[in-house]
């Protein structure tokens, strides 16, 4: 058995193979020992947000230093001489340090990210112009999904504008058209009732919606403007609602609302 071991099949095929499904399975390990400290099933959804942003950092830094020390393992089979790189590791950090300049700011913006609490995994924001939900941040790069299920994959350091719509709460507000011929009292009243059933009714509220009164005097209609705080992100699909419940109350209340119209008229 000890001469197959200092077989060259051994040596320069086996062991390498080895130290590599060794590094994969060490990843495993030690990643699902971290997934499970840092899961908890009671917490806020701030917190699970921070939780998944740190697993997600942690993971990364970890799989790099596993690939790292399972590439000195594998050189150490081929009989690399691998304390020779660490006597060179001045002047090889001074070469990559040019080479990788970008990436070495990847992984500092990465930290910067996760330390300043910038924004987290399952946050909604707007990066460089590109909105989205946060799928990932890595030290290298961040991945952002929007609704149509596109995906954009930014650089850390090539992030300079940041909106983060998760942190506070969302304002639905939805401006509504009246014609001039509506009674006014009659409209605010109706206004009124169909909002207090929304309070009611409605979830993901953070305060009551209200009737802010008239925002314009167009010059075919009367805006009203109908407004309440929501749950962050939340603004889009509330306005939908409110859109639809409004315009039912007037329609059964007899109020028009106006619409353009284009009239012809044919010469003698």
């Amino acid at each position: 058995m000890t001469e197959f071991f200092e077989t060259e099949i051994f040596q320069y095929i086996l062991r390498p193979i080895i130290y590599v499904a060794l590094g994969c399975f060490t990843y495993k390990i030690i990643t699902y020992f971290i997934n499970r400290s840092l899961t908890k099933k009671e917490m806020s959804t701030r917190n699970k947000k921070r939780i998944e942003t740190s697993k997600s950092i942690i993971n990364n830094i970890i799989k790099y230093l596993i690939i790292i020390i399972t590439f000195l393992f594998v050189l150490s089979s081929y009989h690399v001489d691998v304390s020779s790189l660490f006597a060179g590791l001045g002047i090889g950090v001074a070469v990559l340090s040019l080479a990788f300049q970008d990436i070495a700011k990847d992984f500092l913006a990465g930290i910067s990210i996760l330390i300043d609490e910038q924004f987290e995994v399952g946050d909604n924001v707007s990066i460089n112009g590109f909105r989205g939900d946060v799928v990932s941040i890595g030290l290298r790069t961040t991945r952002i999904r929007d609704y149509k299920g596109a995906e954009m994959i930014l650089s850390n350091h090539s992030i300079t504008e940041i909106i983060n719509y998760s942190l506070n709460a969302s304002l639905a507000e939805v401006d509504l058209s009246v014609s001039y011929d509506a009674d006014t009292e009659l409209v605010e009243a109706t206004l009124r009732k169909c909002i207090e059933k929304m309070n009611a009714t409605y979830p993901d509220l953070k305060g009551k919606i209200e009737l802010w009164g008239i925002e314009n005097l167009d010059d075919s209609a009367v805006i009203y403007r109908i407004a309440g705080k929501v749950k962050a992100t939340k603004d889009f699909e509330i306005e939908r609602k409110m859109r639809k419940d409004l315009k039912l109350a007037l329609e059964e209340a007899g109020i028009e609302i106006p619409y353009p119209q284009i009239e012809v008229r044919h010469g003698k």
